[in-house]
């Protein structure tokens, strides 16, 4: 199945560990590094993504135990800065909010996250949006926002008066024994486990050294593997020597309030870092950077967990984790669904982009046989002159739409380069040099029927 899984998503390794009544398994799948032939081990190291945002809000429930912050306590409060705004007037976002993505902050504005790996850049990013206009009215919908847990982040810095970092790493990684774990900066000098990561184009797994995003370290840049997973994951079961302090703000990070909760969807609610299943008592969570993805699921109800890491942004992970935890729980797995949308969007653009290319051709094969003189013999007349003058027009309008549909989705070629599959610009570029022949055509057309 993961075989499969890992073929029909070009994704080149895949490192899964899983617990079941206090059993752990370690399974290792393809390559860290295939041009050097390194073989996924329990060491190797992949990014957390999105999976991250559970540590944060860890650190926060140990804050508010500390008596260092309140959950209802306003953004304002720490980051005098932050103003956000709702149909014009002032909007104040509570951490409990920000933890749950009920801010209502837009979605789109991990497009603001800066690149970059200095010590400001985490408050280059809050800056960006410290006076961004909310789409909802902060606690009344659910928004999935990554830069929530960036905001949190830059709280914790205040209070704590360390980098976010130092904190998480000193009171939730070393007691918990993840030893091989630290949060990717940029830089840090890269250890010799670390999995080298890709993305896909025309079907295959390119490597890819994505760009460094310090500002939403706290986010989805915690870097591990599935031997410090193993700790993690028993902590969160109950099993293990923990701390007090840590075992309860774990406890409490499994317990969803209704009613501050983000409502995901039916009977799914979003608190604490955790997509949470409050009465099959299920916690999940899926993460996506650029090059590297992952899946949770803990059961705290069975005792049962599964955590799947891949050196490529896919769904992977996921289908793995859930035919394992369905197998867990005597389901069968289910096949292979073509709905990953990474590798659906390289199909359908790698698609594009060969007819553009097809296009680009016969055009320009058309451009240098077309002499003056051939020209001249077509049919003159109004009719041929408004023909002409329309293809030109809808060429320019489709010119025109090629360049800017990445702002009508509140992307852009930034983004694009960053997430998106390298056939995404290769069919941009195809399509726009299709355009530009194809108006130089009729361009020359309407010339040739001007002069004659």
């Amino acid at each position: 199945m993961v075989q499969t899984i890992m073929a029909k998503t070009a994704t080149p390794g895949v490192a899964m560990v899983t617990s079941k009544q206090g059993k752990t398994e370690y399974k290792e799948y393809g390559y860290s590094d295939v041009d050097g032939q390194q073989q996924v081990t329990r060491e190797s190291l992949f990014e957390l993504g999105s999976a991250t945002k559970a540590f944060t809000a860890l650190a926060v429930i140990l804050l508010e135990e500390e008596g260092k912050l309140v959950y209802s306590d306003y953004v304002s409060e720490y980051l005098p800065e932050f103003v956000p705004t709702y149909r014009g007037g002032k909007a104040d976002i509570s951490i409990n909010q920000l933890m749950a993505h009920t801010s209502g902050i837009p979605s789109w504005t991990i497009k603001l996250i800066p690149e970059g790996t200095t010590a400001d850049t985490l408050k280059q990013t809050i800056h960006k949006i410290s006076d961004i206009a909310l789409d909802t009215y902060p606690g009344t919908e659910y928004q999935y926002a990554t830069i929530n847990y960036d905001i949190l982040a830059l709280i914790i810095e205040q209070v704590t008066g360390s980098s976010y970092q130092e904190y998480v790493t000193q009171n939730i990684l070393i007691p918990l024994g993840m030893t091989d774990s630290y949060f990717s900066t940029g830089q840090e000098t890269k250890p010799d486990q670390l999995s080298k990561g890709y993305r896909v184009f025309f079907g295959k797994s390119l490597e890819y050294d994505a760009p460094r995003y310090y500002g939403n370290m706290a986010a989805g840049y915690l870097v591990t593997n599935i031997k410090d997973l193993e700790h993690w994951l028993n902590a969160q079961l109950g099993i293990g020597d923990i701390p007090d302090n840590l075992k309860q703000a774990i406890e409490q990070s499994h317990e969803a309030d209704l009613q501050t909760a983000g409502h995901e969807a039916e009977d799914l609610y979003y608190a604490y870092g955790w997509s949470n299943d409050p009465e099959k008592r299920v916690i999940s969570h899926i993460g996506m950077n650029p090059n590297f993805s992952s899946q949770v699921i803990i059961d705290l109800e069975q005792q049962e967990a599964v955590f799947v890491l891949a050196n490529l942004n896919s769904t992977a992970p996921s289908l793995i984790a859930q035919n394992i935890y369905g197998s867990m729980n005597g389901k069968p797995m289910t096949t292979f669904k073509y709905d990953d949308s990474n590798i659906v969007m390289d199909w359908v653009f790698s698609f594009l982009g060969l007819l553009a290319a097809i296009s680009v051709t016969h055009k320009a094969l058309k451009l240098m046989r077309e002499s003056r003189s051939s020209l001249l013999n077509e049919r003159t007349g109004r009719r041929k002159r408004v023909g002409a003058g329309i293809h030109l027009i809808i060429r320019l309008l489709l010119l025109v739409l090629i360049l800017i549909w990445p702002y009508l989705i509140h992307y852009n070629y930034y983004m694009i380069s960053v997430w998106m599959s390298y056939s995404v610009f290769a069919w941009m570029g195809l399509a726009a040099i299709s355009c530009v022949l194809a108006m130089v055509l009729n361009l020359k057309r309407m010339a040739a029927i001007r002069s004659r």
